[in-house]
């Protein structure tokens, strides 16, 4: 069946900040501190998603999140008016007010994993949203996630946006930063490779935390009744070294997937799994080895955390780099290597994502890849797909709503509260998304 790939990404949230929340995220730590700035990290977003609906992409805007998220201080005793529940919480609880104002939803490869029609046993398009339990700022995310989604793709006969798996540790799920999907085409059947970093009951001894669980994604693939599973361990020295998700060492499309050398515990088993799941095509493997790319550098350029699409009426993928990846030497020889080779990677395009770069986001962590027939993209909510017009209203909603400069503290402010909140008042306005959208619509904002 005819099908193409969509792309969801998040809109940066007014609170995007440098709070360093994430143990494992060498970005976030670097520069834990430091003065962010909402409005251009935004902005940033918004070029990229449109530059991909100019590519002929269907591109749709996943709304940010309602931060601080005064709710879930409330629900640790804080009480009284919402400014003074976030001034008492940063007080006495500064890292549980932290957790609450982080703007990590951005990150909509974290947002969910989805199974096309093709692959699941109903043919529907399945979305589980992800519980992000090991990082207390993001396991706050997945109720509203999931309102996000079903606020997308509306028509239950065509997807099913299910619960996120239950909040414990032995099924902490991450998304889809560890899941790739690979095919002869977007609407024939493909492989599912889910990527986890421990088991359930296993001991963890890294000194990053391994942050994807076997159980998880077998609990996922179960649940979407998908076919084509297969799911291998990331590489121990991989995460050891600062990859907390495998998209930092691992990205595919189609029948191609690129990675480093050290993205799995056992690469030439995983390579079995794939091409004995594989139906109707040979998988085509493009490896960096370490001597070309060592893993400091594949970390710092986010090389393999770039999109790699199908630009339609282009014959060969395209690689979606942040300009980091141009700026390391080594980085910018392998991408142009690819070019250079005559293999399945023929264009290499560069966007600038640095605000999200400086917190261990590229441009593969911003989106969340969706597989649609056309009568399943004829469903999605038509008000959240980016165009000129909404590419136009957002910028102009950006500059009126977000500051240009905030620093970690900066988020004690009540001030900031108002104009968060006055900002997504007027986006829930914008993508008519009803006057209950957020919570705080809810209560009678």
């Amino acid at each position: 069946m005819k099908a193409i790939e969509a792309n969801v990404d998040g809109l940066i949230g007014p609170t995007h900040s440098y709070a360093g929340l994430s143990p494992g995220n060498l970005a976030s730590g670097r520069n834990k501190g430091e003065a962010s700035n909402p409005r251009a990290a935004v902005i940033q977003g918004l070029e990229k998603m449109k530059a991909l609906a100019d590519l002929g992409l269907p591109q749709f805007v996943l709304p940010p999140q309602e931060r601080p998220d005064i709710p879930f201080l409330r629900s640790l005793g804080f009480a009284g008016s919402d400014a003074a529940v976030l001034e008492r919480a940063w007080k006495e609880a500064p890292s549980f007010a932290a957790a609450a104002c982080s703007a990590s939803a951005m990150w909509a490869a974290n947002a969910a994993t989805v199974t096309p029609g093709a692959d699941s046993a109903d043919g529907r398009v399945h979305f589980t949203p992800a519980n992000l339990t090991t990082n207390l700022h993001r396991s706050l995310e997945h109720r509203q996630t999931q309102r996000s989604l079903r606020a997308l793709f509306p028509d239950p006969d065509l997807f099913a946006v299910h619960d996120a798996l239950p909040s414990v540790g032995h099924l902490a799920d991450e998304g889809a930063a560890n899941h790739v999907r690979l095919c002869a085409e977007h609407g024939a059947p493909g492989v599912n490779l889910m990527v986890w970093g421990r088991e359930a009951f296993e001991a963890w001894d890294g000194a990053f935390p391994a942050r994807q669980t076997r159980e998880a994604s077998d609990a996922i693939m179960r649940r979407h009744e998908a076919s084509g599973a297969v799911l291998a361990r990331q590489g121990r020295a991989a995460i050891a070294g600062g990859t907390f998700h495998n998209d930092v060492v691992c990205v595919g499309a189609l029948d191609t997937l690129f990675f480093h050398e050290m993205a799995f515990e056992d690469t030439a088993a995983t390579q079995a799994a794939i091409r004995a799941a594989a139906r109707g095509f040979e998988p085509v493997f493009v490896e960096v080895s370490a001597a070309d790319l060592p893993l400091g550098d594949a970390i710092g350029s986010y090389l393999f955390n770039s999109m790699l699409i199908q630009v339609p009426g282009e014959d060969r993928l395209s690689l979606i780099c942040p300009v980091e990846t141009q700026e390391n030497d080594r980085s910018r020889a392998v991408a142009e290597g690819l070019v250079a080779s005559n293999g399945p990677i023929g264009v290499v395009r560069y966007v600038d994502v640095r605000q999200s770069m400086r917190n261990g986001g590229g441009p593969a962590c911003l989106r969340l890849r969706v597989v649609l027939t056309e009568a399943e993209l004829d469903a999605v909510y038509d008000p959240m797909r980016m165009n000129d017009d909404l590419f136009a209203v957002l910028t102009d909603w950006a500059g009126r709503h977000y500051r240009d400069r905030l620093f970690p503290a900066d988020l004690a402010d009540p001030a900031l509260l108002i104009e968060t909140r006055e900002a997504l008042d007027s986006l829930a306005a914008i993508l008519d998304l009803g006057g209950g959208f957020y919570p705080f619509q809810r209560e009678g904002f």
